[in-house]
């Protein structure tokens, strides 16, 4: 008895230092990332570049970002997720902070694709901890909670802009991005390693098999893949096509001052904060497919309507409301883990996010370019389009809430780890 009492404690702080230590590292993600939106305009100007070379930057990050999703799930499932995230956190971190130091827009367009490299085995990572560590009718909360950490994020990485950038200029600004040593060196002392995991690694050794990305590709896990691919692609092609731009559209086309475009931008991100922890309570009532679609709908229909705005005091209050429905990536982050069995989740849901990621690098260059010739407002219409395709596309995808039901013993055993 005290042993099983002992074995639930140390589940239930497991489960709280991934939730908080997950948090914390997917926050440091988002600022990293978001650094080069917020600071996009003051880089334009101050190398001369064209709009598209400046859509380059993002989708150099992007790049990285789909790269990564094979190679850090492969060491992800093979070698361990905790030993694999640290790195990555340290990488991206290392990487972004040393672009103070460049000069050219060659150097920043390298560097942004070596962070990417990192970038992107923090999200498929972190859910799958989630999954191996959270009892299932909490999963969707969960998850929801710690990728909210995202706006979190963007919104410190805008007020961060808004402090320094004035003062000391951009490329002071990326040494914040050192920060995320912080989260690398808490799960390293706090978050054991995933049990899970653990036990699938043991069963493997006597075989002396390796996790393979093919096994993704089988023919029971195929059409998952695909299709799950398919959806974080739509749903990212629009959400960075229009993320990247939006600090240029509020300065440029609606008129806003740097300054305030950064305080436009932390309240839109409460907004997202919001959406993605009230989107994460729905997913356990509803099931997390329906959410994922209202979520993509949702946003489809808000987006064309907050880019119409003209008025300062229009566009502060319909940020929130079109960022409270971009609860899509927190909601991926609950369901995708869930299509692939332990050996190959990380990879299996890694690749999906990040290939999506990847596909979606090219959507600032593209609307770059369309901004160019037809205006920011028409290039940020047309990320709608994309929402859309993926809430669509989502009904080909499984139920997988109304498939699991669990049994009586494990119902008792989620019921003590829950507590």
């Amino acid at each position: 008895m005290t042993n099983s009492s002992s074995t639930i404690t140390s589940k239930k702080n497991t489960k709280w230092h991934v939730l908080f230590g997950g948090f914390f590292g997917y926050m440091f993600d988002a600022v990293d990332i978001l650094l080069l939106a917020v600071s996009m305009p003051v880089i334009i100007a101050d190398l001369g570049i064209s709009k598209a070379d400046g859509g380059l930057l993002a989708t150099s990050t992007m790049v990285g970002i789909g790269l990564s999703s094979i190679v850090v799930g492969w060491c992800a499932d093979n070698y361990g997720r905790r030993k694999t995230l640290f790195w990555s956190l340290m990488l991206f971190s290392i990487l972004t902070a040393a672009i103070a130091f460049t000069s050219t827009w060659f150097e920043i367009l390298v560097l942004r694709f070596l962070a990417g490299l990192g970038l992107g085995g923090v999200w498929s990572i972190i859910v799958a901890y989630i999954s191996e560590t959270w009892p299932a009718k909490q999963r969707g909360r969960a998850a929801s909670f710690v990728l909210s950490s995202f706006p979190v994020g963007a919104g410190l990485a805008a007020f961060l802009s808004y402090l320094i950038i004035p003062d000391y200029g951009w490329r002071a600004l990326f040494l914040c991005g050192a920060g995320a040593i912080i989260a690398a060196v808490y799960f390293l002392i706090f978050v054991p390693e995933s049990e899970t995991w653990k036990k699938e690694k043991e069963s493997r050794k006597n075989k002396s098999e390796r996790v393979s990305i093919s096994e993704i590709f089988s023919p029971e896990l195929a059409r998952n893949t695909v299709l799950a691919t398919i959806v974080a692609s739509f749903g990212l092609i629009g959400y960075w096509g229009c993320t990247t731009w939006l600090p240029l559209f509020l300065t440029q086309d609606r008129g806003l001052s740097l300054e305030n475009m950064s305080l436009f931008f932390v309240v839109l991100n409460v907004g997202m904060f919001v959406g993605y922890n009230v989107f994460g309570v729905v997913a356990d009532k509803v099931g997390r497919r329906t959410a994922l679609i209202w979520s993509f709908i949702g946003t489809a229909i808000t987006l064309p309507i907050y880019v119409s705005m003209t008025g300062e005091m229009a566009l502060l209050i319909m940020g929130p409301v079109y960022a409270f429905f971009t609860a899509f990536v927190g909601l991926m982050g609950s369901y995708f883990p869930e299509l692939f069995p332990t050996r190959v989740r990380t990879i299996g849901a890694g690749f999906c996010f990040n290939i999506g990621r990847g596909v979606s690098a090219f959507a600032p260059f593209a609307m770059g370019f369309i901004a160019q010739s037809y205006g920011l407002v028409t290039g940020i219409m047309i990320c709608a389009v994309f929402f859309c395709l993926a809430g669509f596309m989502m009904f080909a995808l499984p139920n997988i809430d109304g498939k699991k039901q669990p049994t009586a013993a494990q119902s008792n055993l989620e019921a003590q780890e829950g507590n």
